[in-house]
């Protein structure tokens, strides 16, 4: 499998090869902003150091955080119920 550089520029299909990934979720990452790109002629664009900082452990942390964040709202609203 060939390596991630920083500074070059992928397409989605490549992005989920690498990421390992549907095509779905990479919709989902782009929309919500995790996962940063430009749009060039109606495609897609993404640098490579987006995608290896998604894959980071710095991230990975931030979103387990996110997560516990949001089941613990969650759980209160419920317990209101």
């Amino acid at each position: 499998m060939p390596s991630i550089k920083p500074d070059q520029v992928y397409t989605t299909e490549e992005a989920r090869d690498f990421l390992k990934i549907s095509e779905s979720t990479i919709k989902r990452h782009l929309k919500n902003g995790i996962l940063k790109a430009n749009k060039v002629g109606g495609r897609y664009r993404i640098w490579g150091r987006e995608i290896l900082r998604l894959v980071s452990p710095k991230v990975e942390n931030k979103a387990v955080q996110a997560y516990q964040k949001v089941k613990k709202r969650a759980i209160k609203t419920i317990e209101k119920w």
